[in-house]
């Protein structure tokens, strides 16, 4: 995605050093992306490295190659994914006293449910960059990369019955598809964001330990044409039965009942919400690293 890539010069001198042991980085490509494409993950990955000296990146890869990894964004139950990443982690010695996380698009609420569901090894830090906190793509309304043909299939498919067990078990971008104009089948039928958002009842265990984190970085796009409605990225969403009005996080059940510990973090300054001006993943260097780079020192 060569969105990702810098929008001005390197910015030089900032120093942004580290000490001798910097925190290990995992990081989490979104839908149509690699680990390791240079003009994305790879390049995240080798500015970081150029910053940050000495510090551990891991750039998630799921499959055994390039191809897989990407397939897999489109066609691996999160569930699963979500799975193999606990296990890379719990697996690389370099992570066992904690780590940092920055996800990218669906990477970043994937990250969370990394967050939720294993806490060993830690996680300190969570940056959720464009991450569909509250679900979306509803409308599917563009395509990254060189996957328009695989989106163009999507759509129909998602429009044909998003929340039928066949598409939901198969199909990644289904199961965080959050229609609010059937919100009681997403909370019934949706196997992978009702629950991690604790939409039929509240685990304890996801709620402590994403609570545990240090803080929780979320950014938002300001003018995102994929994401919808963009403020999900912030954890709002429509008002349950139309597509038109949203609401913030603040107002959700979600925030009100706590079913997350969104509210607790909140008032304990864990919650951070940036906003970007730009279209989905749209940044430049001197804003990443000048607003970015500072939660992984």
């Amino acid at each position: 995605m060569a969105a990702l890539r810098a929008a001005v010069p390197v910015l030089l001198g900032l120093g942004l050093g580290c000490a001798a042991a910097a925190v290990p980085l995992v990081i989490w490509h979104g839908m149509g992306d690699s680990c390791c494409n240079p003009q994305s993950m790879g390049y995240i990955k080798k500015i970081v490295e150029n910053k940050i000296p000495g510090i551990y990146v891991l750039s998630l890869k799921i499959g055994s190659n390039l191809i897989q990894d990407m397939e897999n964004s489109f066609f691996m139950n999160a569930n699963d994914q979500v799975r193999e990443v606990c296990s890379q982690l719990a697996k690389d010695p370099h992570l066992k006293g904690g780590y940092n996380a920055m996800g990218f698009s669906q990477g970043g609420q994937f990250l969370r449910a990394v967050a939720q569901r294993c806490p060993s090894p830690p996680m300190l830090n969570l940056i959720s960059i464009g991450g569909q906190h509250q679900g979306s793509v509803y409308g599917f309304p563009r395509c990254p990369g060189e996957s328009s043909h695989i989106c163009d299939w999507i759509r129909k498919t998602l429009d044909l019955g998003a929340y039928t067990q066949a598409v939901q078990e198969h199909l990644v971008q289904a199961e965080y598809w959050h229609d609010p104009l059937k919100e009681e089948d997403y909370r019934k039928n949706s196997i992978f964001l009702a629950d991690i958002n604790q939409e039929r009842g509240v685990n304890e265990t996801y709620k402590k330990n994403l609570m545990a984190l240090r803080k929780f970085v979320m950014v938002k796009f300001l003018n995102d044409t994929m994401v919808d409605p963009p403020i999900s990225e912030w954890f709002g969403f429509y008002k349950s039965g139309q597509a038109k009005e949203t609401i913030p996080l603040k107002e959700t059940s979600l925030y009100t009942e706590d079913r997350l510990g969104l509210q607790e973090m909140d008032k304990a300054g864990k919650l951070v919400f940036l906003g970007v001006k730009g279209d989905h993943l749209h940044f430049s260097e001197e804003w990443f690293y000048t607003t970015l780079l500072p939660f992984l020192q």
